[in-house]
Order: structure tokens, then sequence, then C-alpha cells
């Protein structure tokens, strides 16, 4: 079963923040760290049952996107059969989920 990805404003605000913030240092660098995610995201279409639970509810989630040393946590809700909902997104270094 596929799963279509939504994404909450929070959550494109977060990909613009972390965006922006590595494109002052490094276009390329940021470009690799967007195509990561991207690519991570891709698995949730499958597989968002397989990622570690987030905050003790079931259906709230977290995908761990690996990049250079450390890397990203991506929020998403299980939101039924068809839909998850991207909440959030956080460099691993980040204190938490704003």
């Amino acid at each position: 079963m596929k799963y279509r990805l939504r994404y909450t404003e929070e959550a494109l605000e977060d990909f613009d923040r972390l965006y922006d913030f590595l494109i002052a240092y490094d276009v390329a660098l940021a470009e690799r760290a967007s195509s990561a995610i991207q690519s991570a995201l891709a698995m949730l279409t499958e597989f968002p049952f397989s990622c570690r639970k987030a905050q003790g509810d079931p259906l709230l989630r977290e995908l761990l996107v690996p990049f250079g040393p450390s890397g990203y946590v991506v929020l998403f809700r299980i939101e039924d059969a068809r839909t998850v909902t991207i909440a959030a997104v956080r460099h691993q270094r980040e204190d938490d989920y704003h």
C-alpha cells in the first residue's frame, strides 16, 4: 500500500530554515542535505510503521535521516491507511521540535 505524504506549514518552514542555514555556508552541502531528506521521506510512502515511536503515541513517529556525523529527525503522524503527515523537521543537534 502506498501512503500519500502531507506537509504541515511548520514542516515546510522547517525545510526552508534548514536549507537556508546550510546554503549560507555551502550550496552543494545544502543540496545534498535536501536530497538526503527527500530520499528518506520516500521510504515513508511504503513503510511508515518501521520508524520509531515518538512521545508514547503509536501513530506519532520519528524518521532518522543520517547526514554527515549527525543528521535530521522528521516527526510525522500516520493519519490513516493512506496518509502520513510530516509535522516537523529538525537537525539532530537542535534542542527539540519547535
